[in-house]
């Protein structure tokens, strides 16, 4: 009895761990094998039960791996009662679970106790079952979207901004066209398909989607699905460079966009270095405050001047791409003035929650050396104590984070550090008073106790508690 409770045990823990690592790095193994912010974890949860339950067989004394089970269900309670995301039980999770049940019990049966086995054939079918089911329902997006043969597709991807620039060209056509938006921060190819199946009504004019990628083909893949007429290529930087390890890497990725068998028009930002014009030659004249933002931008000889209360220089460059498409579209410049006077900050985004008692800006998706930069210059201006809080950027080389450092130390008073993923190093540069948060949940009374009226406050990226 003592073995079969071990064997369960077993496959229960590192089975959970496993598939809640995976639901974060969206179920890609190499991910969690070579980009997983805490690598000790998978020493935790994986290496040393697997380990305690051989000795455990090799010995015939259970009691050891039980004691041992026990202890990291204790231990793996703790840190998972402070994470920020747990696991989703979504259908696919399920059916892992169903799968790791089915193949326990077969192994108990046939009194099969080596330990890995029975996970590894539970993630082989659950893996070979989603990959079914993902033909299916690629198969059925792509016939709902030839169905609609006067359906347009404008395909957006950059290193940075193209959630913000999905929502501001969405808000600038949808009085004069029937449109439709990825939903949120959506941008895989299952995402697109998901929210093609669920989501995209067939009378449908103009389908705005956001492209993402972590590897080269990533963005082929959806191009090649969705066949768009239309694309805009924004900034090209150095976000995820930890996978793609070098920027030119990064703009092939993003240029793999323009591989489209239908594409009329594309609008490129300077920084792709393609062979045409780019919509940000025709943007001039930027100012930039805590109020908000104009700009100018010139057509066919032309100069109009745009103003918006979003916050940030670099929605100068998002909103000039919208601008560019729209335009492009035919929309009336005198329409496009009016739109992108009355456009909302997108949620997170250089989005201002109070000003009073306290100033509280919300960056919290703003992720990139760039846009947090000018957000931190933009914060210089405030005539107040002015707090900083952060996990620095992710998923980019050391020097983007000492760079960003001096910036910080010229810009604000007192910084909060939300992250131990760049920790070390932030400390290091930073010469303000500062505070490392073990736990994010600790922020709300940090605030309370470090932070006074009339204290300008900004949120600047964010970072899940597993990084």
């Amino acid at each position: 009895m003592l073995e079969i409770i071990s064997f369960l045990g077993l496959n229960f823990i590192i089975g959970f761990y496993l598939i809640l690592t995976l639901q974060w790095y969206s179920y890609k193994f190499s991910r969690i094998l070579f980009h997983f912010a805490k690598p000790l974890w998978h020493i935790y949860f994986i290496v040393f039960p697997y380990l305690s339950f051989l000795v455990s067989l090799y010995f015939n004394e259970y009691m050891f791996f039980l004691l041992t089970f026990l202890f990291l269900i204790i231990y793996g309670s703790y840190l998972y009662k402070k994470l920020d995301k747990k696991l989703i039980f979504t259908a696919r999770v399920k059916r892992f679970f169903v799968c790791l049940f089915l193949f326990s019990l077969l192994f108990l049966l046939e009194n099969y106790f080596l330990g890995l086995e029975a996970l590894a054939c539970a993630f082989l079918c659950s893996f070979l079952v989603e990959k079914l089911n993902q033909l299916y329902f690629i198969k059925k997006a792509k016939n709902k979207i030839l169905k609609n043969t006067d359906l347009k597709i404008i395909l957006i991807t950059a290193s940075f901004g193209k959630t913000s620039i999905k929502n501001f060209l969405y808000e600038i056509l949808k009085d004069q066209y029937k449109c439709h938006k990825t939903p949120r921060s959506v941008n895989t190819l299952l995402g697109i398909v998901k929210d093609i199946n669920e989501n995209l009504d067939i009378s449908t004019q103009i389908y705005i989607v956001e492209a993402g990628a972590r590897k080269r083909n990533d963005i082929l893949e959806i191009t090649q699905f969705l066949n768009p007429q239309f694309c805009i290529i924004g900034e090209i930087g150095l976000a995820h460079l930890e996978y793609f390890k070098t920027q030119e890497n990064i703009r092939q990725t993003k240029l793999e966009a323009l591989k489209s068998n239908r594409l009329e028009k594309y609008f490129l930002h300077s920084s792709t270095l393609y062979k045409d014009e780019f919509y940000d030659n025709f943007l001039s004249d930027i100012e930039a405050n805590l109020d908000g933002l104009k700009f100018k931008m010139n057509f066919n000889g032309e100069s109009y001047t745009f103003h918006t209360s979003l916050l940030g220089a670099f929605n100068a460059y998002n909103l000039s791409a919208c601008i560019s498409m729209a335009y492009f579209l035919k929309i009336d410049i005198k329409h496009l003035i009016k739109s992108v006077s009355n456009l909302k900050a997108v949620e997170h985004r250089l989005q201002i929650i109070s000003r009073k008692p306290k100033f509280i800006i919300d960056d919290g998706f703003n992720g990139n050396f760039k846009g947090m930069s000018q957000s931190y210059e933009l914060c210089k201006s405030y005539q107040g104590r002015r707090v900083l809080v952060t996990p620095g950027i992710v998923e980019v080389n050391h020097d983007e984070n000492i760079k960003l450092c001096k910036i910080i130390n010229e810009c604000f008073d007192f910084v909060i550090i939300t992250s131990e993923i760049n920790s070390a190093i932030l400390k290091k540069h930073i010469v303000l008073e500062n505070i490392v948060l073990k736990n994010k949940n600790q922020l709300i009374k940090i605030l309370a106790e470090s932070t006074k009226d009339n204290d300008l406050i900004l949120f600047s990226n964010d970072a899940p508690n597993f990084m």
